[in-house]
């Protein structure tokens, strides 16, 4: 799937939309272009927070039906890196995620894998990976006080 951020987000947004078959909806767009500015892998929660702001008449149902049916025709994937809590992605390609647990942010890394080489090599077609790094980001590391030193 093609990626939504880059020079004109409106123009990928809307090409995705007409590519997929789906209506072009105010909140379809107005969602796709928030997650293709706000690489955080917000929860719909989130996202329906930063949108009322901007949009007062949006509501919350409006929100997470739309992430659902952007879902189903793979315009973005959820991923489950926290308990209960579902994040947002529209980078559909596959790729690992490193959360850090100080900050709760999400960041999405390339990295090689020799198993889904292997898959492919195997003629699978392989439709999911998930790879979920945990840890301290440098950000928050290079934050804390080293030991002996007070904060």
């Amino acid at each position: 799937m093609e990626r939504l951020e880059g020079e004109n987000p409106m123009e990928k947004c809307t090409a995705v939309l007409k590519r997929c078959g789906l209506k072009m909806t105010a909140s379809r767009l107005e969602i796709m272009q928030y997650l293709a500015k706000n690489h955080t892998h917000p929860t719909a929660a989130k996202i329906f927070a930063d949108l009322k702001r901007k949009s007062p008449s949006l509501s919350r149902t409006t929100v997470y039906n739309t992430l659902e049916t952007l879902r189903q025709h793979g315009v973005l994937q959820v991923i489950y890196i926290t308990e209960n809590e579902m994040r947002y992605d529209c980078n559909t390609g596959m790729h690992h995620h490193f959360y850090c647990k100080s900050c709760d942010q999400i960041l999405d890394i390339d990295v090689k894998c020799k198993f889904l080489d292997q898959m492919l090599d195997g003629h699978h077609e392989v439709q999911e990976v998930h790879g979920y790094f945990k840890g301290v980001c440098n950000s928050c590391r290079t934050k804390r006080p080293r030991k002996g030193q007070k904060g």
